[in-house]
């Protein structure tokens, strides 16, 4: 689970509804069936002339996903298990890395490893792995533009909601006393379609830009530290090869490579 996106939103809904009741305003005022109506169905209808089915049925598991999904491929674990395997394949040969492919969690550390060992030109292997980079990437990046879609599309409609609402309450100019309260409601769809665009679609388009950028960057280090151990190279090469990919808090500070030599060395 995402503990930054789950806070984020209480903190959003404390923030705005905490201040909204502290300036005296009433949580029920804000319940309009009729505004989030126009507002959340409005804004589902643009988005499906705007982009084709699959996407936007595709959106209530696009969000879970981004809110509930752990990360399974943490990129400092990967490198570590990445400078061993270099140091197996230098004593015992690639074909030594079969089970490590079998075992692996990451599909795509798994082909890339399986090509390796089945012997694929490195070119054609990095070939084939930018490719499915590329292909990961362009899917995140439509889903994002799906999100920040529907949040250009929510406060247009939230003002169309206050225009339909005021019509309404303009029509009924003989009942005076009802002015002020029917004025009020119909507003409240602007803040429905603000609200919903600012907090949730919009943020949630950024996460996945976020989270895209970061996969890619760990299929990157893999597929750099599995032609790196295609190439034969010294454990302690392939550990500086991939710590150029970390933050220099998630580096190692384990000497790799001069503890895989040690042995040979000594032998």
């Amino acid at each position: 689970m995402d503990l930054a996106t789950i806070l984020g939103l209480i903190v959003a809904a404390i923030g705005i509804l905490g201040g909204f009741t502290i300036e005296g305003g009433s949580i029920g005022g804000l319940i309009n069936i009729p505004g989030f109506m126009i507002v959340i169905v409005g804004t589902m209808g643009a988005v499906m002339v705007a982009f084709p089915l699959e996407y936007i049925i595709g959106m209530p598991k696009v969000a879970m996903a981004t809110i509930f999904t752990k990360v399974t491929v943490h990129a400092h674990h990967m490198a570590d298990e990445l400078v061993k395997m270099a140091d197996r394949a230098r004593r015992e040969g690639l074909l030594s890395l079969e089970d490590d492919a079998q075992n692996i969690k990451d599909d795509f550390a798994k082909k890339a490893l399986m090509l390796m060992i089945d012997g694929t030109d490195p070119d054609a292997l990095r070939s084939i792995m930018e490719i499915d980079i590329d292909g990961l990437a362009q899917r995140h990046r439509e889903n994002a533009r799906v999100f920040e879609a529907a949040g250009g599309f929510a406060p247009t409609l939230g003002v169309l909601g206050a225009v339909l609402g005021l019509i309404t309450v303009l029509s009924h100019l003989d009942k005076p006393e009802d002015l002020g309260h029917g004025i009020a409601t119909a507003f409240v769809a602007t803040f429905y379609g603000v609200g919903i665009a600012n907090i949730v679609f919009l943020p949630l388009g950024e996460k996945l830009k976020v989270r895209s950028a970061e996969e890619r960057m760990v299929r990157e280090m893999i597929l750099e530290g599995i032609l790196a151990i295609q190439a034969g190279d010294n454990p302690r090469i392939v550990r500086e090869k991939l710590d150029s990919f970390l933050a220099p808090g998630k580096r190692s500070k384990r000497d790799d490579g001069a503890a895989a030599e040690a042995p040979r060395a000594a032998a």
